[in-house]
């Protein structure tokens, strides 16, 4: 009790905590983005094996988020826990690996670094509460998808579906919205992207986005009420825009070069979660609506 008491009235305390929580799982968050797509390869490999009765199963390495132990992918040398402190490992060890001094790719202290200052800015938008609690977990769940999906272009179903029962049930304690407008903005999340998608396909005959896309956009409509998707649809598409253009201008992208869209759909997500409404209002007094 005490120490609910000292976070709910010291918030820069409580807030250096949240941020320390981040580093933790952000670290965490590095093993999900590296095992969950091989763990979801090696179940469609046994899937499809088992479909086409191949009775000489391939000899698949089982993997989980918890085993085998962290390693090195070059040396494949244990790495024990005092490597294994978020940054100040990767500081310590000059970015290298302490076995074979290869260089540690700069990923695992961005995603630290990342998840420390999102927890962190939820906790200090949100205060001591439940929606503070509520926002750290969906921030949780969207670090991930924006680099599986960079990395493989794939959003996997067993975050983003979980994360739509979850944030109905968010909402039926109306955290962030009332519940009517969290089932509605499920559905609305999923019926507009599966329109644009069909749309696009009947006039161009091409796929521009994954179904992924769309569970994405639910899971995002079923934790902020589907008054946030417009926003939420404009600053993806205007950030997706812009990089698109970008890319091409400085790598020689082509047009058909795949770009994921799910990483503009997760920020844009985290921003109308900490400030949509402040964004919506400022809108509406800028342009005399209210």
């Amino acid at each position: 009790m005490e120490l609910i008491n000292l976070f709910s009235t010291n918030q820069p305390l409580y807030v250096s905590c949240v941020a320390i929580l981040g580093l933790l799982f952000g670290s965490f968050f590095n093993v999900v983005i590296h095992r969950l797509p091989k763990m979801l390869q090696n179940s469609w490999t046994e899937q499809c094996e088992e479909l086409l009765e191949i009775t000489d199963r391939s000899d698949l390495k089982e993997i989980s988020l918890l085993s085998p132990s962290s390693r090195c992918p070059h040396c494949a040398q244990d790495i024990g826990w005092i490597d294994n402190i978020p940054i100040l490992s990767f500081v310590f060890l000059r970015g290298r690996c302490r076995y074979c001094k290869t260089k540690i790719s700069m990923r695992y202290p961005v995603v630290e670094t990342l998840t420390a200052l999102t927890f962190s800015a939820v906790a200090w938008t949100f205060g001591f509460s439940y929606a503070a609690l509520a926002g750290i977990v969906l921030s949780g769940m969207l670090i991930p998808l924006i680099f599986i999906d960079i990395d493989e272009q794939i959003l996997p179903d067993s975050i983003t579906l979980p994360g739509i029962w979850l944030g109905l049930l968010i909402n039926s304690m109306g955290v962030f919205t009332d519940l009517y407008s969290a089932i509605y903005g499920a559905v609305a999340g999923y019926v507009s992207l599966w329109l644009v998608y069909h749309g696009f396909r009947l006039l161009t005959g091409k796929e521009g986005m994954g179904y992924g896309d769309f569970k994405l956009l639910a899971m995002l409509g079923a934790w902020l009420g589907w008054q946030q998707l417009p926003l939420i649809v404009l600053l993806s598409a205007t950030v997706g825009a812009v990089t698109g253009i970008v890319l091409l201008a400085l790598q020689n992208k082509t047009r058909d070069t795949p770009i994921p869209f799910g990483p503009y759909l997760c920020l844009a997500g985290w921003i109308s979660l900490v400030a949509g409404n402040d964004i919506v209002n400022a809108y509406f007094r800028f342009t005399g609506l209210t």
